[in-house]
């Protein structure tokens, strides 16, 4: 009952309200809600205190920045929802800071379009060496049908696209990445899509940002050749996921391109069946069978994984 009540007091206050609101609706920092209220940073700053405190808000760190969004687990998060979508439509106050967000998210996209542009000529040439995007996308999808996703973790999300793919079948989703500038690729794709079971966070794949056995699926698309270690980053994944859950990794098949290592940073020129399996039975995993899909020069794979029901 007491943290019921903390949560309620931290909500009735008509500046904290709108602040809940605004969060229900994107992950925003202070200085983005302190353009939106026109309320100086401090102010602003206490306000989101207590709301992190009473469990209503999460607060992630990117970086130098913090990221505020309502919170997904917990009795917060529940008055959190509820409180947001009880507000009146016509409420002149709301709608104007949700068309005040709205200009926040159109400035994001077109900051995001802007890098992506930069950098599309370098993907697009990698892209040009395997089969089509939408061939491996179906596969991911297929081989996560008929699996309940409750929570979905996709690793290097990059844009975000397997988040905008596979989050509608998910409760939550959770795309990780190192990149700030990806991570506002990625944050711009979902605000168009309105996929708000979405969330974002920087972090390392070898030091996941989640406790164990507490995610039913894992995602890695085209990120291990990067890694400096893939095993430990399968057996990383293999700690979060809970009894039952699906680990899926897409990636190159073993080929001789020696020119991806200097222009485009691969550390490695993708990886053996054999190879893929013994790093998921190492973490404990029940290797599936792969799905290749043949390309020219380059072949990918789709190696699939799950989590014993029963763990050791």
């Amino acid at each position: 009952m007491q943290e019921l009540l903390t949560a309620l007091k931290a909500a009735a206050e008509p500046t904290r309200l709108r602040l809940l609101t605004l969060c229900a609706h994107a992950d925003l920092t202070v200085s983005d809600l302190t353009g939106i209220l026109g309320q100086s940073q401090p102010r602003i700053s206490r306000h989101l205190k207590l709301l992190s405190e009473a469990g209503l808000l999460d607060r992630m760190r990117e970086g130098h920045w913090v990221y505020y969004r309502l919170a997904r687990r917990g009795t917060g998060a529940e008055l959190g929802r509820t409180l947001a979508d009880a507000l009146p439509d016509d409420d002149p106050q709301i709608n104007l800071d949700l068309a005040r967000l709205d200009t926040i998210r159109e400035a994001r996209a077109a900051k995001a379009e802007a890098y992506f542009r930069r950098n599309a000529a370098r993907w697009d040439e990698i892209r040009a060496l395997y089969v089509a995007e939408e061939t491996v996308e179906q596969v991911l999808m297929d081989l996560l049908s008929g699996t309940r996703v409750g929570d979905l973790l996709d690793v290097g999300t990059g844009t975000g696209r397997i988040l905008e793919l596979l989050a509608p079948e998910a409760e939550h989703a959770i795309g990780l990445d190192q990149s700030r500038e990806m991570l506002s690729v990625a944050r711009a794709k979902l605000d168009r899509a309105g996929l708000r079971n979405c969330e974002l966070r920087q972090g390392d794949m070898y030091q996941l940002p989640l406790p164990p056995h507490s995610v039913d699926a894992v995602t890695f698309h085209q990120v291990l050749h990067f890694g400096e270690a893939p095993a430990a980053a399968i057996a990383e994944a293999a700690r979060v996921l809970r009894p039952g859950g699906r680990l899926l990794v897409a990636d190159f098949a073993a080929h001789e391109l020696e020119s991806l290592r200097d222009s485009h940073a691969h550390r490695w020129l993708g990886f053996r069946d054999a190879d893929v399996r013994d790093w998921f039975l190492e973490a404990g995993l029940k290797p599936g069978e792969p799905v290749t899909l043949p390309g020219d020069p380059l072949t990918v794979v789709v190696w699939p994984a799950e989590q014993p029901a029963t763990l050791n």
